[in-house]
C-alpha cells in the first residue's frame, strides 16, 4: 500500500500546484490548455488502443459494457458522489466542473496497465519501482488537469488510493487470472475511455465516459473465454 499511498500524494501534490497556476490564468489561456490536455488525452488513449489484438471481444465489451453502464446509470452515480464530496468539502464557492472533473481524473488515473501491473507488483514482490514512476506521470498530469477542471480532479486521489488499495491487497489471489493477453486488451479499454475523455476536453462530442466502464468487466470474461471462443 505504501506505493499507492505516495502515488495518491503525488496528485495532491499536482493539484495543489495546478490550483495555483489556475488562479491566475484567464480564460483564452484555460482554453488552450483544455486543448492540450484533450489532445494529450487523445495521442494517449490512441496509443493504449492500439494494444488489442482482438478487436471482435474489443468491439463488443465496449457496446455490451456501455449498455450495462447506461442501464445502472453509473456516469449519473459517480457525478452524484463528485457533487457530494463539493458540498461536504468544497462548498458553494466550486464551479460546476467539481464533479466532471473528479469523474475524468479518475478514469484516467485508474484505466491503465500501469496501475493494474505496478499494483501486483508492489502486492507479490514487494516491487514499487511502476507505482513509484505512475505517480510522478499522474503528478504532472494532475496538475494540467486541476488547473483546467479544478479542484475536483484533485478528489481523484480518493479514487486510485482504494482501486489500486484493492487490487495491492487482492492481487496474490488474482494474479493467477492476469495473463499478458488480458493486461494488453485491458490497457486497450481503458485507452478507449481516455479517448472519450479527450472527445470530452476538446468539446468535439460529450459522452458519459463511466457509463463504458461496465466494458472492463466484460473484456476479463471474454479474455477468460479466449480457450473456448477462439473467434472473439
Amino acid at each position: 500500500m505504501i506505493a499507492t499511498i505516495v502515488n495518491a500524494l503525488a496528485i495532491l501534490i499536482g493539484s495543489f500546484v495546478g490550483l495555483l497556476l489556475r488562479k491566475g490564468i484567464k480564460d483564452k489561456y484555460q482554453k488552450v490548455i483544455y486543448t492540450g490536455a484533450g489532445l494529450a488525452s487523445l495521442v494517449i488513449g490512441i496509443t493504449m488502443s492500439l494494444k488489442t489484438s482482438h478487436i471482435l471481444a474489443f468491439t463488443l465489451a465496449l457496446i455490451l459494457g456501455g449498455l450495462a453502464g447506461t442501464a445502472l446509470d453509473i456516469e449519473g452515480g459517480i457525478l452524484r458522489l463528485g457533487d457530494g464530496l463539493k458540498r461536504r468539502f468544497a462548498g458553494k464557492s466550486e464551479d460546476s466542473s467539481f464533479a466532471y472533473g473528479f469523474l475524468n481524473a479518475s478514469v484516467l488515473y485508474c484505466a491503465g496497465a500501469m496501475a493494474i501491473v505496478g499494483s501486483f507488483k508492489a502486492g507479490t514482490e514487494g516491487d514499487y519501482s511502476l507505482i513509484l514512476t505512475k505517480s510522478v506521470l499522474d503528478g504532472f498530469m494532475s496538475i494540467i488537469f486541476t488547473s483546467t477542471l479544478g479542484i475536483g480532479a484533485a478528489f481523484s486521489a480518493i479514487s486510485v488510493l482504494v482501486y489500486q488499495g484493492i487490487l495491492t491487497l487482492g492481487s496474490v489471489w488474482m494474479k493467477p487470472f492476469v495473463s499478458d493477453i488480458m493486461l494488453s486488451e485491458l490497457t486497450a479499454i481503458g485507452g478507449a475511455l481516455i479517448i472519450m475523455i479527450g472527445l470530452n476536453l476538446l468539446d468535439i462530442r460529450k459522452f458519459k465516459t463511466a457509463d463504458f466502464l461496465p466494458a472492463i468487466l466484460v473484456l476479463v470474461l471474454f479474455v477468460l473465454a479466449f480457450p473456448f471462443i477462439p473467434f472473439l
